[in-house]
């Protein structure tokens, strides 16, 4: 299989990349904050979770990984501070909404790259077509939300594919044929016949497999949102946040431990994430390449966008500033 090798692999785009994030942690204003009071959870409910995740083996599998070393990686892999303890700021993460597909692989399959933080799957497994590539998605008519209109859906969706249209240079269709569609999407209840139940309202809020099985669920159970002024509900989730990272999943990508990047395993309600971040971006171009059209502009004005908060207000995007200035570094290094 022919892949991409992408130049932002070159060792200067790593350590200016790096430094500049380093950079944004170290001067970003929101990391001083009030500490919120530990949240309740048990330590049998912290192991169930990163068994659930890929930390800490199932159940019956052999067990080298000590609750310590798990937790450890968790942190690290949510950008989180690394104690290796349950405190509070973990916690907290634990009980966020968040997509169902782990975050962990083996550690025999190399993941992680330095200075990056995005993360492919095992094999690193892309959609491997004639190029221009074109995909099709198709909705299951019978499984659907009854909280947004059909029309709705669609919309949101065409604008969720146009995110990673703008970057790599793959092109999706909408079909009406689910049958044969490359990317199916639906709405599913609890138990749906693939191996991963649905857990019901918030917990786990959509799940996708990896290239080229193209399935993208959601869990039927959550109030689906696409205008929050409309949908009063205090758990109503954002579509539009959660397509985008789904549809990531779909190309190939993992998680990423950038809090502010689309394909950051969490989501509050009523809160909405819907811009690629750089991290996004250097990582689904190398495996698709780039966008002929793409510009540095353009995610430029999807760094410095606003996204809405989970109290309703708007806010600049975290670190702002010193991102864009890591998104200028890399894309030199991009063009280079």
């Amino acid at each position: 299989m022919h892949h991409h090798h992408h130049p932002c692999n070159r060792k200067p785009f790593t350590t200016i990349f790096f430094v500049s994030l380093l950079y944004l942690n170290l001067h970003n204003p929101h990391i001083i904050e009030a500490r919120n009071p530990s949240p309740d959870v048990s330590i049998p409910e912290i192991k169930r979770h990163l068994q659930q995740y890929g930390y800490l083996p199932q159940k019956n599998e052999p067990d080298d990984v000590s609750f310590e070393q798990a937790l450890a990686r968790y942190q690290k892999n949510l950008g989180l501070p690394i104690t290796g303890k349950p405190d509070s700021d973990t916690l907290s993460q634990i009980l966020l909404p968040r997509c169902g597909f782990p975050d962990d692989v083996e550690p025999k399959t190399a993941p992680f790259h330095t200075g990056k933080k995005y993360v492919y799957f095992p094999g690193r497994p892309r959609w491997t077509r004639d190029v221009p590539l074109k995909l099709t998605y198709a909705f299951s008519q019978e499984n659907l939300t009854p909280y947004l209109a059909p029309t709705d859906i669609r919309r949101v969706f065409r604008r969720a594919f146009g995110k990673w249209a703008s970057v790599i240079p793959v092109t999706f269709i909408e079909t009406e044929d689910y049958v044969i569609a490359d990317i199916k999407i639906g709405f599913f209840n609890g138990d749906h016949g693939d191996g991963e139940p649905f857990d019901g309202v918030l917990g786990v809020l959509a799940h996708t497999f990896s290239p080229e099985n193209g399935r993208l669920h959601l869990d039927k159970a959550e109030t689906w949102a696409v205008d929050f002024n409309e949908e009063k509900s205090t758990v109503a989730v954002d579509l539009e946040s959660v397509a985008v990272h789904e549809i990531g999943h779909v190309l190939g990508l993992g998680h990423s431990s950038v809090k502010d990047a689309a394909m950051y395993p969490t989501l509050k309600p009523r809160s909405k994430k819907v811009n690629l971040n750089m991290d996004d971006v250097v990582g689904v171009q190398s495996l698709y390449g780039t966008n002929p059209n793409f510009t540095l502009s353009s995610l430029l004005a999807s760094e410095t966008s606003t996204n809405l908060a989970d109290d309703g207000s708007m806010r600049r995007s975290q670190g702002m500033i010193y991102s864009t200035l890591s998104t200028v570094i890399a894309l030199c290094f991009l063009n280079w």
